[in-house]
């Protein structure tokens, strides 16, 4: 900025809130991007700011009726709410001068959030005329934010006020002036209480003293809020505002309720380069990369761009459709694309079974275009992770839950849009319940008689067509079948947190219970690769995302003594195959702004990789017969781990173990079985453990009857025709 006295003008001079000049070079913090022409009368030619580029945009509704309410305030009309088509309302012009009519008509530029919703401001910066109590404290006001199991705690859904009147406020302080553009709205989350604001004004400042009111004309101008607590609703501000306190008033709220409101606030930073906040909390990224959201058809063609310029290291397939139609593609990245390789384990990514938690979706995408980069300039760790593994990206498992998502944009889905297939299923949770199966096996089971510890069978009545269950997660199910996947992280948001296996409860009437498997320390160790190498999820000064605080165990956490789910991915997947699969949550946002998108890159990207480079750790080795080929689906069990695994088709295996000496034991039918003792050290790279087993004499004797055209007789039919024989030889 070349005029050092910017500052102290905004401060001083009032003027300047409502006559924003025009963005130049010098100081503008943004990028201006270019919007579509709408078909519009002429009275209606003004634009709401986009939250992101690339989507359809949102447009101002009329308000054809005053709200019924404690005050009677006519609301403005400028309210948005999620997934409503309406019609642009004809807002009045604000006074001042030519300049400032020309900012108001030309000048509507879009700002991401300040960060409510992704903690960025912190609870010092919110503050509030008065609260109810701690439990519903101005820090509980963000966008999004959940009420704890037992309401009425220390983790409330809102920000609630102590009295019920006009008086009250709720304001942000962004440390630095900002252009305010908009306002984002919810009521309290809460399963009992039905608490909302239906209007209100809002106010900036520069010092927390004297509060400016935003106009309407020369009235004060009042916001339309919400009319329920869940469904977000956004109002742009009539010109963009440059302050660094901005204050919510709220004037009528639900008959019925209190005062209670999340909120987020759209402001774009002014540059300041002395501002100690703003540097310590700045992320940038060097990584090329295309950090966007991207709907289906730009998925598709990112996909399409990656394999054409690596076609030597990646494969996309699909492996199947959704409710809707569309292809669930997949992306496959190997030395040698296409097939599996004898020794080489699989792993996978999977993103989106919650069409809304978007950022484990962009997260792969980014990913699946690093390593294809990186692996063109010759990274040596990109290159011997592709060339010893076989790696699988799946960023969509739900694409239509993410276009419903999509069209609203990442401030105004809520945090259940979307969730759901098109049928209204969680796919999450659509597995079939293996583990009620393997547990009352075990409880009946008998002292000679062994109960199956793995590759448990899914159950008739699943497989049957009248069974609820999402085509999406029959696609995933046989794809699991297919591929030997030793491996898999599935990417979820909401929290930041690592979830493993048992995510249900073995105790009956219990909703949070630690349930290990045979493997929890493996688990466990899984788990902290993935959360001690992210940026945040182990760092203990960081504010809790809702209400649950994962800490204590490093950011990790056993699924049932989170909650209780049955038929879960990672459950099944753990019991019906051989993979290990984790729930990996990667933000408190569920759908982050495109702006937060490379700074959510550099808090993922060492964990992603880390977490990829664990498939190489335990055993493996190669099954043979004395001929030296390959038995596929001997098993493979450890002496006191109680879950056994098998070999793929060419008889090799991968078996994830903590460093140690083990005792290990292969079968197969119509085989000896076979022992040794395998060591797993410390360093990375799997323990090569091989076995040779030879066939029992009885298949030998089958196999050379077999091969003269005879059927072995059995002894006790041998036995028989003898006495046969002997009684008539005695006649």
């Amino acid at each position: 900025m070349e005029d050092q006295d910017y500052y102290l003008q905004e401060i001083i001079n009032r003027d300047h809130y409502y006559s924003f000049p025009e963005p130049t070079e010098e100081y503008s913090p943004f990028t201006e991007q270019p919007e579509e022409e709408e078909s519009v009368p002429a009275a209606e030619t003004e634009k709401p700011p986009r939250l992101r580029p690339g989507r359809k945009e949102l447009k101002l509704k009329k308000a054809n009726k005053k709200e019924k309410s404690i005050l009677e305030t006519p609301p403005a009309k400028n309210g948005i709410k999620k997934g409503e088509k309406n019609k642009k309302g004809n807002e009045k012009m604000p006074d001042g001068d030519s300049e400032s009519r020309s900012a108001y008509e030309d000048i509507r530029e879009s700002c991401p959030p300040l960060g409510l919703e992704t903690l960025k401001i912190t609870d010092f910066q919110l503050h509030a005329s008065t609260v109810k109590r701690y439990g519903l404290g101005a820090h509980r006001g963000r966008l999004n934010i959940q009420a704890g199991v037992n309401e009425n705690d220390f983790y409330d859904g809102a920000w609630c006020a102590g009295r019920n009147d006009p008086y009250q406020w709720i304001e942000v302080d962004a440390r630095r002036l900002t252009k305010f553009t908009g306002v984002i709205t919810q009521g309290r989350n809460s399963l009992w209480l039905s608490d909302w604001v239906t209007s209100y004004r809002v106010m900036v400042s520069n010092d927390s003293h004297t509060w400016i009111t935003v106009k309407n004309g020369s009235g004060d101008m009042i916001f339309e809020g919400n009319s329920e607590k869940e469904v977000p609703v956004l109002n742009v501000l009539p010109v963009p505002l440059v302050a660094r306190y901005i204050r919510i008033n709220p004037r009528s709220w639900y008959g019925e309720g209190s005062i209670c409101m999340r909120m987020e606030i759209l402001g774009c930073p002014l540059p300041d380069p002395n501002n100690y906040y703003h540097r310590r909390n700045e992320m940038t990224t060097t990584d090329n990369l295309d950090f966007k959201h991207h709907n289906y058809k730009e998925m598709r063609q990112l996909m399409k761009t990656v394999n054409e310029m690596c076609p030597n290291i990646t494969r996309i397939y699909n492996i199947g459709k959704s409710h809707q139609g569309l292809k669930l593609y997949a992306a496959e990245i190997s030395d040698n694309p296409g097939e599996h390789e004898v020794g080489e384990p699989e792993f996978r990514y999977i993103a989106g079974a919650h069409g809304n938690e978007v950022l484990g979706r962009e997260l792969i995408l980014l990913l699946m275009q690093f390593m294809c980069q990186e692996y063109l300039a010759g990274n040596p760790r990109i290159v011997h992770i592709i060339e010893n593994t076989r790696i699988h990206l799946l960023p969509s498992v739900n694409p239509d839950g993410y276009e419903k998502a999509y069209e609203v944009g990442s401030e105004l889905g809520g945090w259940s849009l979307g969730r759901w297939t098109q049928d209204g299923i969680d796919i999450n949770n659509n597995f079939p319940d293996l583990n009620t199966l393997l547990w009352e096996a075990e409880d009946r089971k008998k002292a000679s008689r062994k109960v199956p510890n793995h590759y448990i069978p899914i159950p008739e009545w699943y497989l049957s067509e009248n069974a609820t269950v999402a085509v999406e997660t029959r696609a995933i199910i046989a794809w699991m079948e297919k591929i030997p996947f030793v491996l898999g992280g599935n990417l979820q948001g909401g929290e930041l947190v690592v979830a493993y296996p048992y995510d249900m409860v073995r105790s009956i009437r219990k909703t949070q219970e630690h349930t290990p498997t045979p493997d929890d320390h493996v688990f466990r160790w899984l788990a902290y690769s993935y959360a001690s190498t992210h940026r945040m999820m182990t760092d203990a000064r960081r504010r809790v995302c809702h209400t649950e605080d994962f800490q204590k165990e490093d950011g990790t956490v056993n699924g049932a003594s989170w909650h209780t789910v049955a038929g879960s991915i990672n459950d099944f997947s753990y019991l019906h195959t051989n993979c290990f699969e984790l729930s990996i949550y990667v933000g408190c946002d569920k759908y982050p702004h495109e702006n937060e998108l490379p700074e959510e890159w550099e808090n993922n990207r060492e964990s992603l990789i880390v977490f990829m480079e664990q498939v190489h750790r335990g055993i493996k080795g190669l099954v043979r017969d004395s001929h030296g080929k390959g038995i596929p689906n001997a098993i493979i069990s450890v002496e006191g781990v109680n879950h056994d695994i098998r070999t793929a088709s060419d008889g090799d295996y991968w078996r994830l173990l903590n460093p140690g000496e083990y005792v290990v034991t292969v079968r197969a039918e119509g085989y000896t079985s076979s022992t040794k003792n395998c060591e797993v050290g410390y360093e990375m790279g799997a323990t090569q453990c091989d076995f040779t087993i030879s066939k029992t004499n009885l298949t030998r004797i089958k196999e050379i009857m077999r091969k003269f055209g005879k059927q072995p007789i059995s002894l006790p039919i041998r036995r028989l025709r003898q006495r046969a024989r002997q009684r008539r030889q005695r006649r």
